[in-house]
Order: C-alpha cells, then sequence, then structure tokens
C-alpha cells in the first residue's frame, strides 16, 4: 500500500509536514476535524503545497524525518522544484 508524505502551508504561514495513506481524506481533517494534529487545529485553514509517494510506510516515516529537519528555506525550494 503506498503512503504520501506532504507538506501542508497553516493560516499563520508556518509549514507542517506529515505522512498519510489517504491524502485528501487527511488534508480534510486537518481543516475540519479533530483528527486533525494539534498543531494545525490552531492554524486553519491549511493548504496543500507538496507531496511525494512513498512505497511503504517505513520509507515514508524515513522521508517525512528527513525534511521535517530541512530548514524552512530548503523546504519552500522542494516544494518550488
Amino acid at each position: 500500500m503506498s503512503y504520501f508524505v506532504y507538506i501542508l502551508q497553516c493560516s499563520d504561514n508556518t509549514l507542517y509536514t506529515g505522512i498519510a495513506k489517504d491524502l485528501y481524506k487527511r488534508v480534510d481533517e486537518h481543516n475540519n476535524s479533530d483528527k486533525g494534529a494539534k498543531y494545525t487545529k490552531v492554524r486553519r485553514p491549511v493548504s496543500l503545497l507538496y507531496f511525494e509517494k512513498s512505497e511503504n510506510r517505513s520509507t515514508a516515516s524515513k522521508r517525512e524525518y528527513e525534511i521535517k529537519k530541512l530548514s524552512r528555506l530548503k523546504k519552500m525550494e522542494l516544494i518550488d522544484a
């Protein structure tokens, strides 16, 4: 089963990185439900800026960790690439 690594832009212009099986359902949860991350709940609405597909949860988690370590500038370069 595929997983997605994604980057959201929050209403306060911060970036949030996460993983999901169903990307669009997860973005909807971030915006509209209690299942959204604690970080994004107080920064709604969020918009999807970037995503990439991973083969499994393990590779998605590793990639999420790599992206989270990047500076904001590097994340924006990734998004713009």
